[in-house]
This record gives C-alpha cells, sequence and structure tokens, in this order.
C-alpha cells in the first residue's frame, strides 16, 4: 500500500471476547501507536492515533462478548495492515475500498476470505476476481455499459445531501464529533463523485 492511500472499511464486522480486546491494546501500543479507551455498558471504543487523525474503533457489546462496527477510513499503512490482518485473522466480514489517483478497487470479504474484487475507473467496473460462478463476457458487457454508473452517481448525490443534512444539525447542536464524522464521510463521497464522473 502506498504511504498515500486511503483505505476505507465499511460494513466491518468481527466478533471478540473481551481478553482479545486486551490483547489489541498491547498490540498496539507495542507497535508504538498512541492510544486510550473507554467503555460504558453498551461500547468499548479505543481511540487510535495516526498523526493527527484519530481513529475510533467502536465494539458493541453483545450477548457472549463484543462485536466491532461500523465504517472507517485509515490513512496509515501499518494500522490498515493490522486491521486487514485482523479481518483475516478473525475470521469477519468487511467490504473494503481502497482509493488510489482516479480508481477505486473494492474487496468484498466474507468470514475473512475476498470472495469479490472490483475495480472502478469513472463509469467502467472491471471484475478482478469472483469466487464461485464466474460471468460471462455478455454478462460482464452488459455490467459495463448499464445505466449502473449514473445509478451509483445519483444515490451518492442523495448520501451527500442527508451528509450536509446531518453536518448541519451536529452544528447546530455544537456536536463536533458527530460534525467530524459527517466531513470525513462527505470527503469520501465527494472523491468517489469525482471518479465517477470523470
Amino acid at each position: 500500500m502506498n504511504k498515500h492511500d486511503e483505505v476505507e472499511y465499511c460494513n466491518v464486522e468481527l466478533r471478540f471476547e473481551r481478553q482479545h480486546i486486551q490483547d489489541l491494546i498491547k498490540d498496539l501500543i507495542k507497535d508504538g501507536y498512541s492510544l486510550y479507551w473507554s467503555e460504558n455498558e453498551n461500547v468499548f471504543l479505543i481511540s487510535v492515533r495516526t498523526g493527527r487523525k484519530l481513529v475510533k474503533l467502536r465494539f458493541q457489546r453483545i450477548k457472549d462478548g463484543y462485536k466491532l462496527v461500523g465504517d472507517y477510513m485509515i490513512r496509515d499503512a501499518r494500522l490498515s495492515e493490522w486491521m486487514e490482518k485482523l479481518i483475516g485473522d478473525m475470521r469477519g466480514h468487511a467490504v473494503v475500498k481502497r482509493f488510489r489517483d482516479r480508481q477505486i478497487i473494492i474487496e468484498n470479504i466474507l468470514f475473512g476470505e475476498v470472495i469479490r474484487l472490483v475495480e472502478i475507473s469513472g463509469y467502467q467496473q472491471r471484475v478482478l476476481y469472483q469466487k464461485g460462478p464466474l460471468l460471462t463476457d455478455q454478462e460482464l458487457s452488459k455490467l459495463f455499459y448499464s445505466a449502473e454508473g449514473e445509478e451509483r452517481i445519483r444515490q451518492r448525490k442523495i448520501e451527500v445531501d442527508e451528509q450536509l443534512d446531518r453536518l448541519n444539525e451536529a452544528m447546530r447542536s455544537g456536536d463536533s464529533e458527530a460534525a467530524d464524522a459527517c466531513m470525513a464521510r462527505l470527503g469520501v463521497l465527494t472523491r468517489e463523485l469525482n471518479m465517477l464522473e470523470w
């Protein structure tokens, strides 16, 4: 991974026991990360400093342990490698988006294994790998030249409007954490729109 790459981890779902979380904290400290953590009856939160940014890992309490949930934008190469190893080792699920120049690489991971790998450049989408039955050339052509690109742009614009509404509400109520989350998501959506409309 290049130093300038950004990686977004979406729909992350990893299950942990309390001891696993304590081991993760020790490993991150051993790797030289500055961090702090807090806990209430619903969530165990680990905040990891990467340069000037703070990545907040949310572990939701469930009946038999904890579950790492949410979406995370990571710009630190070492922390991205750590996150990917964690998803593999814990046999977790995630959608991983890698942003490079005018291109997005999307990995769908199920039970720690990549089941689909897609490259998006502008309107064009190319399936690089798919576990299971492969698409025929006709199906691929239909996918490339369908209205999927336009539909994706429409959906992203709707999401931008929703994020702007949330940002406005967060700023009115003085919730800086929610405002920062909205700004980060808006940055991702803007980059994706630029790539799709290019």
